[in-house]
Formats: structure tokens, sequence, C-alpha cells
């Protein structure tokens, strides 16, 4: 069985280009939801969790100008 996978526009990023799983995007319930983290996805254009697997992915055409 695959593990999810939520497509991201760059305004879904916060200003760090990044995502917090759990995430509203990835439908996830708050019962069996875990400690929230923070996944880089401008980095790579993609981030995987690493509680419960969901990748988090850039859209096709999609491009983050993050920075500090």
């Amino acid at each position: 069985m695959s593990k999810p996978s939520v497509e991201l526009k760059a305004a879904d990023l916060n200003p760090q280009g990044g995502v917090f799983c759990p995430n509203p995007k990835a439908d996830m319930k708050l019962w069996n939801g875990h400690p929230r983290v923070f996944l880089d996805v401008a980095r790579t254009g993609e981030a995987r969790c690493p509680y419960c697997g969901t990748v988090y992915k850039l859209a096709a055409g999609e491009h983050v100008h993050a920075g500090h």
C-alpha cells in the first residue's frame, strides 16, 4: 500500500518554504494525528513526514521563492 501524497501550490507553503504535518490538506483526523513536525518542501520540491509517511510535494510548474 502506498503512502498518501499531498500536492501543494507555492502559496500553501509558509515563508520558510515548508509545511507542517499533520496538515488539513492531508485530510487527517485529529484522533489519529501525531506530533506536529516542520517539513522543508522548498529545498527539493517534496518532503516525507517521518511519522506517517505522507509525502508533500509541489505541483508541476510551481516555484518557491523562500528566504529570510
